[in-house]
């Protein structure tokens, strides 16, 4: 047994605890919050091996910056003055070529495809109950344009052994009666399932308490005490926390904290933003409106509404504009279908830590012997929590990994 410190309570924090847990490992979590929200509460809750495409694709440049002064566009750049920010997007445009989309599509297909597998066997393990539901993602569009985009990736997605369809205008609104008339047609990816993150957060914290993890909330990392190439303790302002393996999963905050450590893992926060709807939408499946990048999830007592990415630094404002461009989606999308003051209100954000390459950093550091990395996830941390806390589970325990590692070299940067 090994004393397991992680810092970091999101959803790789607490898979990760759970995998070790279940090894036989005595597991601390320290976090700066108390794991009540963020990134891993209010995603989409998608489970997607549908997005085999990492951010980083050729013309996201290029989109960016038709962007960058239209704070309500889906993808909004917000220009500041910030080097550590200058040399991730240097990163970015350097990975945002056909060779390495090309490499990253079959690693991002595999590692959701897995998590998908385990999110399934957590959930018939019966250690703690959530909702977890496998009726598709639906990719809707209004263009001709986004049609055509649409139909290249399902192409792609069949020729990965995925199971996708394509549905004209006829076979979609048959699917999903909600949508309103000029919603052309979609593609359905019936090998995605959905969830309600904040329930699965809240019982398997909840969980791994009963199970003996210790949790240090509310309080931040502030020093970490260091031997030659082991790492003795982490402090925070009222503790200090000794372990014989630290895993680095703070998400957006991942980069400072490894900076601290001499170590380059180039992360920037991007915003999203969600809304829970209450009242009965008639919304039954999963769908991602393309034209506005806006994801909309029937989960367990309401409906969520969320999307766009923000890279505006570390902050949590709501930009009320932003908040509009998602309900203008709903509305615009759904028959009859407009939220209301208090709903739009009632938005919440959250940090996605986003990698330059679209890929996460997963493994341990060449320069600590026992720190390993696990963050970077981007849009797809809810979706491969689960593989992520495995591979950890897998490296501390130095078996063989579910997955090779190669792809999410700490160091390749």
């Amino acid at each position: 047994m090994k004393r397991v410190a992680i810092i970091g309570g999101g959803i790789t924090g607490l898979c990760s605890a759970y995998y070790l847990v279940k090894a036989g490992h005595d597991v601390t979590i320290v976090d700066k919050g108390n794991i009540t929200d963020g990134a891993s509460f209010i995603n989409a809750g998608y489970v997607t091996p549908s997005h085999f495409v990492p951010i980083a694709e050729p013309g996201m440049i290029n989109q960016g910056i038709k962007w960058m002064f239209n704070n309500s566009s889906p993808f909004y750049i917000k220009p500041r003055w910030d080097m550590d920010f200058f040399k991730w997007s240097w990163y970015f445009k350097k990975s945002s070529t056909k060779q390495k989309v090309a490499k990253a599509i079959p690693v991002l297909k595999e590692l959701n495809e897995k998590s998908r597998d385990l999110y399934a066997e957590m959930l018939a393990s019966l250690d703690f109950d959530f909702h977890m539901e496998r009726k598709g993602l639906l990719m809707v569009y209004k263009s001709a344009k986004n049609e055509e985009h649409e139909a290249k990736l399902a192409e792609k997605g069949k020729e990965l052994g995925l199971d996708v369809s394509v549905l004209d205008k006829k076979a979609l609104h048959d699917l999903e009666p909600q949508f309103s008339e000029d919603v052309i047609g979609g593609v359905h990816y019936e090998c995605d399932a959905h969830s309600t993150p904040n329930l699965f957060m809240k019982n398997l914290k909840k969980w791994l308490e009963d199970k003996g993890v210790k949790f240090v909330l509310e309080e931040t990392v502030t020093g970490l005490e260091v031997d030659g190439k082991t790492i003795k303790a982490i402090s925070t302002e009222k503790n200090t926390i000794e372990a014989d393996e630290f895993i680095l999963a703070a998400g957006s905050w991942t980069f400072p904290l490894a900076k601290k450590l001499g170590l380059n893992i180039p992360i920037q926060p991007g915003k999203g933003y969600s809304m829970n709807i209450t009242r009965e939408t008639n919304i039954t499946l999963p769908a991602i409106l393309t034209e506005a990048k806006v994801a909309v999830t029937p989960m367990k007592g309401f409906t969520r509404f969320a999307g766009t990415m923000e890279l505006s630094g570390d902050n949590n404002t709501i930009l009320p504009n932003r908040v509009e461009a998602i309900a203008s989606a709903a509305s615009s999308f759904y028959s009859g279908f407009t939220l209301t003051s208090e709903e739009k209100q009632s938005a919440k954000s959250g940090l996605r830590p986003v990698s330059p390459d679209g890929l996460p950093f997963i493994g341990k550091s060449s320069k600590f012997n026992n720190l390993n990395v696990a963050a970077g996830h981007a849009m797809m941390g809810w979706s491969l929590g689960p593989i992520t806390g495995k591979l950890m589970s897998e490296i501390i325990d130095t078996n063989h990994t579910s997955v090779l590692l190669e792809p999410f070299d700490l160091e390749r940067f």
